[in-house]
Order: C-alpha cells, then sequence, then structure tokens
C-alpha cells in the first residue's frame, strides 16, 4: 500500500476516534472544532474522483463504528439476531445511513479544483448539510448535537438549528485543516485561517451569552402555570411479560403501578396534569377490541375523575386506515379531549411502507408492526380544574427528532413541548439514551418553547427554553418528576420563521454553483492579461463634499435599517402605513437621491494624455502631472463609495479625492505613462482588490439601483396588487369602480414601495453576505478572489431575480 493511502486511512481513524470521544458528551463538546482535521489532511491528499468516493464511504463505516456502535448492539437485542449480526450489517450499510461524508468529499474536491479552498469549504459544508436534508436520518443525528454540552454555543440553534451548528464546526475545521496545510508558509500565513476559524466560534459566543442571558430574565407577566407531575414506572419487555403472566396482567401490573405514582404526584407534589409515557397502555383507547378492554378505559376515565386532574399519556389508537401510535388527552368530568396520532413512527419496526410491505418482508423481519403515520403536529391545551390552561404540542418518540414538527407546532401556538417516549431498548446503551435527550433538547432551543419529557424508564427530564436540562431522572428508575409550564408565548425564532432552512439552502447553494459552473464553462472565457484603458469615470470630491455625501449615504442606509426594525416590530417585513412610506421617503429616498446628484454635479472623466492626468468635468479641465503623483492610498472607509486620496512628491495630499469603482484600472493608466504608482497604506492591495473585483463583475443590464429596486419591483407588484383586487374588492379594477382612480393608484403606489422596500432590504442581506465572504478570501489572499467574487455577484442575482419571483409563486400556490 502506497503512503499516501496510509495516511488516507491514518487520517480516517483519528477522525473516527476524535469524533467518537466527541459523541459521548461532557467536556468532550471542543472536539467538535477539530476531529475533523486529520480526515480533511487526508482528502488534501487525494486527487481523483474515486479516491474521493472510496475516502468518504470509509470515513462513513468507521465514524458508525465508532460513534453507533450500541445502535447495532441494541438493534440486534431487540430483533433477538445477536449484537455481531447486527453490527456487520450496520457497517455495511453506513454508507447509505451516513452518506453526508460521501457527498462532502466528493463536492469538497470539485470545488476546490475551481474556486480555491474558501468556497472549497463552504460548497462541502453545504454539500454535507444538504444531503442530510435529501437523505434524513434515522436518529436526525447532525455533527451538531454533539455541542449540546455547551449551554453557551448552542443557542445559536434558534438561528439554523443543529444543522446551522453543524455547518460552523465544519468551517472552523477546514480553517484549522487549512492553517496546517499552510504551516510552512510563515505565521502570517498560518494565522489568518486560524484568526477566521476563532472569529465563528467567538461569534458563536458572543451571541450565546447575549440570548442566554436575555431568556434568563425573569417574566413581568402572570401567566397562567401548570405543575405537570412525570410517571417513570421502569417496567420494560412487555412481551416477556405477557409470554409469563398474560396480556391482562401485564396490563393490569402497567396500570396500577402508574396509578400508585400518580395518586403520589398528586399528594406530594400537587401535580395539576399527570404525564404518562408512550404506549403504557398497550391496546387502543376508546375503541376497545374485547369487553376487558372496554373495562380498562371506563378504569381510566374513572381514575382522571377521581384524581381531578387531566391526564395525557401514550396509547394506540385507529381508523379505516389502520392503527397508530398515539397521545390521548383525558379531562375529569369530559373524557377524551383529543388525540396526537405519531407522525414520524420508527421504520422497519413500528411502520413499513405500502410499497415495500408484504408476506415476504415480515417473514424475513417477523418483529415489524403495523402503526400507520399521523398526519403532523397538533396543539392541545391542558386544563386544571380551576381553568388554568396552557396549549401544548405532543411529540412521541422519534418526532422530536425532526425539526419541521416542532417549529410546525409552535406556528400553530404551542407554548410547552410534552415529550413521551419509550427508550427501554437504551437500558443497556446509556448512551443512546442521551443523545436522544439532546437531540429532544434542540427542539427546545430552536423553538424557545419549554419541554416536559417522560419515557418509561428513564431519561425522563425537564428541559427549559435555552435547552437547560433542569432535572432528569436516571435510567432504570421507578420515580416522579415534576415540573411547572406556563402559558407564555415566546417571540418566534428565526427557525420559527424560516423553517429548518440551512439544508434547503445547502442545496439551493450547490445547485446555484452548478449551474454558474455549467454556464462558465459554455462560455469557456479564458482570463485575459487587463488593458490599459482609454479613460475611467470618476468623482472628483474636495473633502466638504465628500463628507456631505458619505453622510447622506450613511444616513440612507441608517433610515433602511430603522424602517426594517420598524417592519418588523410590527407585522413583520410589511408596509402597514403611510408613515412608513414617508419614514422611507424622507430618511432613505431622500439622501440618496442628494446624495447621487452630488455625484453627478462633480462626475469627471478621467484620462491620461501624454505625462498628464487629466480630468474632465462639465465647466473645468484639471490637469496633473503623472510625475507630481507619488502615491494612491485607498480609501479605509467607503464612503461615499470606493476611492483613492492622491499624494503628492512634494508631501501634501492633493486637495481633491476621486471616487471610482476600479482602482487598479487607474493605477494601469498612470503605470503606461512609465511612471508605476504604487497603492500605499495598511491593506491597500486588499481595499483596492475588494473595489475592482466588485467593479468588475458588475453587470450594467441587471445591476442598476433602477432595474433592481424600480422596474422589477413594479412587475412584481403588478402580479400582487392584482391578486389583492380579485380578493378584496371583487375584480382587477374593482377598487377604481368602488373608490375612483385616485385611491386605486395610491393602492398600487403602496404596493410598489412596499416590493421596493422588501427588495432593497433583500439586496442589502445579499450584499453583506457577498462582501463579508469577499474581505475574508481577499485576507487569506486566495488567487481565487476574482472567481469567486463573479460566483457570488451571480449567486446572488439567482437569489434576487429568480429566487424571489420563484417564493412569490409558492406563496401563491400555498395559499391558493
Amino acid at each position: 500500500m502506497s503512503p499516501s493511502r496510509w495516511r488516507s486511512l491514518a487520517g480516517i481513524l483519528a477522525t473516527a476516534v476524535l469524533l467518537g470521544l466527541y459523541a459521548r458528551g461532557g467536556l468532550a463538546w471542543g472536539l467538535g472544532f477539530v476531529a475533523l482535521v486529520p480526515w480533511l489532511l487526508a482528502l488534501n491528499t487525494d486527487t481523483t474522483a474515486l479516491r474521493m468516493l472510496a475516502n468518504g464511504a470509509l470515513m462513513s463505516i468507521a465514524f458508525a463504528a465508532a460513534v453507533f456502535y450500541w445502535f447495532g448492539a441494541a438493534i440486534g437485542a431487540y430483533t433477538g439476531v445477536g449484537a455481531p449480526t447486527a453490527m456487520v450489517v450496520l457497517l455495511v450499510f453506513a454508507p447509505l445511513l451516513q452518506p453526508q461524508f460521501i457527498a462532502f468529499a466528493l463536492v469538497r474536491q470539485w470545488a476546490g479544483r475551481r474556486y480555491g479552498p474558501a468556497l472549497r469549504a463552504l460548497a462541502a459544508a453545504s454539500a454535507w448539510v444538504a444531503c442530510e436534508w435529501l437523505v434524513p436520518k434515522m436518529l436526525g443525528d447532525t455533527l451538531g448535537h454533539g455541542l449540546f454540552p455547551s449551554a453557551v454555543l448552542r443557542q445559536v440553534g434558534d438561528l439554523g438549528g443543529a444543522t446551522g451548528i453543524t455547518v460552523l464546526l465544519l468551517l472552523v475545521n477546514e480553517a484549522v485543516a487549512l492553517a496546517i496545510e499552510r504551516r510552512d508558509r510563515g505565521m502570517r500565513v498560518l494565522l489568518r485561517p486560524l484568526a477566521l476559524g476563532a472569529f465563528i466560534v467567538v461569534c458563536m459566543a458572543g451571541y450565546g451569552m447575549a440570548r442566554r442571558a436575555a431568556l434568563q430574565v425573569p417574566a413581568v407577566d402572570d401567566a397562567p402555570t401548570l405543575r405537570v407531575g412525570m410517571v417513570q414506572a421502569s417496567i420494560t419487555d412487555y412481551e416477556r411479560l405477557r409470554k409469563e403472566i398474560g396480556a391482562y396482567a401485564v396490563v393490569r401490573r402497567v396500570l396500577d403501578t402508574h396509578y400508585s405514582l400518580s395518586w403520589s404526584a398528586i399528594r406530594d407534589h400537587g401535580a395539576d396534569v399527570l404525564l404518562w409515557s408512550e404506549t403504557v397502555y398497550p391496546t387502543t383507547f376508546g375503541s376497545p377490541r374485547s369487553e376487558d378492554g372496554a373495562a380498562l378505559d371506563r378504569e381510566i376515565q374513572g381514575f382522571v375523575d377521581a384524581a381531578g386532574v387531566p391526564l395525557v399519556f401514550g396509547t394506540y389508537d385507529r381508523d379505516g386506515q389502520g392503527e397508530y401510535n398515539a397521545a390521548a388527552f383525558l379531562e375529569p368530568g369530559k373524557g377524551l379531549l383529543g388525540v396526537y396520532r405519531k407522525t414520524h413512527p420508527f421504520p422497519l419496526t413500528e411502520y413499513v411502507p405500502r410499497w415495500l410491505d408484504g408476506p415476504r418482508l415480515r417473514s424475513w423481519l417477523p418483529w415489524t408492526g403495523s402503526w400507520r403515520p399521523g398526519n403532523g403536529a397538533r396543539v392541545l391545551p391542558l386544563r386544571s380544574a380551576d381553568g388554568r390552561e396552557v396549549n401544548v404540542m405532543p411529540l412521541i418518540c422519534l418526532d422530536d427528532v425532526h425539526s419541521d414538527l416542532a417549529i410546525d407546532g409552535a406556528r400553530l401556538g404551542a407554548q410547552a413541548i410534552v415529550g413521551i417516549s419509550n427508550d427501554s431498548w437504551f437500558t443497556e446503551y446509556p448512551v443512546g439514551a442521551r443523545l436522544h435527550l439532546a437531540v429532544a433538547a434542540f427542539r427546545s432551543i430552536e423553538t424557545r418553547l419549554p419541554q416536559v419529557r417522560v419515557t418509561t424508564n428513564g431519561l425522563s427530564a425537564i428541559i427549559d427554553d435555552t435547552g437547560e436540562v433542569l432535572a432528569s431522572t436516571s435510567i432504570g428508575d421507578q420515580a416522579v418528576l415534576t415540573a411547572f409550564v406556563s402559558a407564555r408565548d415566546p417571540s418566534p425564532t428565526l427557525m420559527v420563521r424560516w423553517g429548518d432552512w440551512v439544508g434547503r439552502a445547502g442545496a439551493a447553494f450547490l445547485l446555484a454553483l452548478a449551474a454558474l459552473a455549467a454556464w462558465q464553462a459554455v462560455r469557456r472565457r479564458a482570463v485575459a492579461v487587463p488593458e490599459v484603458e482609454a479613460a475611467i469615470e470618476v468623482v472628483v470630491l474636495t473633502p466638504f463634499w465628500r463628507a456631505l455625501t458619505g453622510a447622506l449615504r450613511l444616513c440612507a442606509g441608517v433610515g433602511l435599517v430603522w424602517l426594517a426594525f420598524d417592519m418588523l416590530a410590527r407585522i413583520g417585513l410589511q408596509i402597514q402605513s403611510l408613515s412608513q412610506l414617508r419614514l422611507f421617503a424622507g430618511a432613505v429616498l431622500a439622501p440618496a437621491v442628494v446624495a447621487w446628484a452630488i455625484e453627478r454635479a462633480f462626475v469627471a472623466r478621467l484620462c491620461v494624455t501624454g505625462s498628464l492626468l487629466v480630468l474632465d468635468q462639465r465647466r473645468q479641465r484639471i490637469e496633473l502631472p503623472v510625475e507630481s503623483i507619488a502615491a494612491l492610498r485607498p480609501w479605509r472607509i467607503p464612503l461615499p463609495g470606493s476611492g483613492v486620496d492622491v499624494r503628492l512628491v512634494a508631501g501634501p495630499w492633493w486637495t481633491r479625492s476621486l471616487a471610482l469603482t476600479r482602482p487598479h484600472a487607474l493605477q494601469r493608466m498612470l503605470a503606461a505613462t512609465g511612471t508605476p504608482i504604487r497603492l500605499e497604506g495598511r491593506f491597500a492591495i486588499g481595499w483596492a482588490d475588494l473595489a475592482q473585483t466588485r467593479a468588475d463583475a458588475h453587470r450594467r443590464r441587471l445591476d442598476p439601483p433602477l432595474v433592481k429596486f424600480a422596474l422589477f419591483p413594479l412587475l412584481l407588484a403588478l402580479v400582487a396588487f392584482r391578486l389583492h383586487q380579485v380578493i378584496a374588492f371583487g375584480g382587477t379594477f374593482g377598487e377604481y369602480y368602488s373608490y375612483g382612480l385616485g385611491a386605486y393608484l395610491t393602492g398600487l403606489l403602496i404596493w410598489w414601495a412596499s416590493w421596493s422596500i422588501g427588495l432593497m432590504l433583500f439586496a442589502a442581506v445579499l450584499r453583506i453576505a457577498i462582501e463579508t465572504i469577499a474581505v475574508l478570501v481577499i485576507a487569506l489572499r486566495s488567487t481565487h478572489a476574482a472567481a469567486l467574487r463573479d460566483a457570488l455577484e451571480w449567486l446572488g442575482r439567482l437569489a434576487f431575480y429568480l429566487g424571489v419571483p420563484a417564493w412569490l409563486a409558492w406563496r401563491l400556490l400555498s395559499t391558493g
């Protein structure tokens, strides 16, 4: 075996060991930022797609062995095939169960050949999370879950969920690997990626501390609060007990134990609500199969009536389609309030798709159940005897590994999460129970809903809105755990607003990147040597006019941010009043128009004639000997835009500054006279590169403000305005017929302005993202900065000109 292959295997094994330690939790959570580094360094030595495919497949196998060894053993015990056989099956199917390693390796190599390390890292991270979104994991695991022990860093989960944390971990690992790879190029080259990785961690910590502090502020309102008593009876292995004492006796033992512990919860802990675990009543409640079943149904209802408290418990439900794993809500004196049906039954144990089911499969897998999946999130009330009420969202076992289900419940008005689970198959493998608890806790972080979670024999837990486990039982304990839940409505998080968006965004990013690569391949445009231009357009500004124009531009930007906050504080990113339009006109539009007018007044055509730099303005001509120029200094503060100051050979700065978008073009024009002019100042080349790449990526037909913020919004506004007219007034010209032309045109103007403002805000977000990535790439001195800038600009245009109409079409179709 060649040395490179030995290095690849060593890298895979080292990463597997580190990930195994990372998954165990505790203080090992810090390994998440470096665990992938050995494997990344090994990937850098492989050059072919086939080697990358093999490397990714081997990494998935090593990962399954190091992190999910307990799962194979647990499945082997559950099915009766034995731990060794189940483990072999797990490893054989690991590339299918953990395909993100393969997708990551292949996309990383593809992007690295075209765009350099920065975009390589972004594309590979996008491939990882997109793969996890497209091919959901059986246990819902992702790399970000391992950061759960960090009470501060996990708070980032309300922005992008555990998947978002995965992206950040991957980027930090890439930064560390890049620093190691470039360690021989000097300390400054080594520190740049390390500084970027540290910046990501510092931002996570800063956000986490601020968010955690805000959430821990005591509530000032007197919201109704209920005391929930969770009963963990620790009766497991129903099948064995059925064989020993019979089905009825098993149900009798289970119910009697729960009655006893429940009376203790009411008497000793003052419980207002009782919560029992999943399938604690292992038959259909409300539709009994026998007279004994009907008697047990009446007995449970009689207990609830006697106790005077509502009960939520795991049972079965059925209809014409089949049976369901369910949670029943009983109220004293009223009976069955409602039933939630488990949305995600466990595949090949609880549920088999119809297309796969059949006698042959049942003969191969005799343990397979026949439950049907439920129909999604449901919110039901818990009511105390004195009228206090809290709206809760039930989740059963595997439901709590799916972000979308918890998010849907939060959108329906849930004020707390009620989790019930049967984790008895983790009895001999507590690492599995801890992972399940951590994954469930992320649902509280993402939605900021507190959670009470009861399991058959541990780990039952109380989880607050920061994901903190306030109290929990141990595995095997017979116990009562009491928690408080209040009727408070948290502010919607970004996850609740956008859903589990990170995986979708990663897939969209990769599709756009692939489309861009295909487009560039078709064009096959060779990189040409930059030509010396005959003339460029500049704005000649004195210090006063530059300060005034910059202040106006800054005012317009601040006004736009203020308007965004004002819109969010009302109902979301929508114009709701004429006062907002006046704010936009006065604080955004007016300063921007005045700044544009000043720049137009001082615009000049710059060219080099002989040994003179010539500035032709409307009413004057300025000539400056090139040999009198000592240096150009790019503006560090890009207001009113990018530009340069001119330092003269005599020493002082020229009394005028030049606002221009292409500093390198000016430098080439001056150098063509035989007098090369240098750029001076700290990071001068970087600032000039940033401005030049932005200008080179500009497209006259797509990027002008008139097109982006006037014509394009008008097209979208016309579609939305017509729909509004049909809905509100019964026809396209309904408002015109009812209230006249003035009201009709005013309504159209408001819709137009609303779309224009919304697109300005969206463009601002895109611009911040593009410029941030461009700055980082230039800081890393990447030779692919220009190509990356062009790629980012095209991705931004795709999101702007295609993404927004697609979003509008989706909203219209989903509404219809």
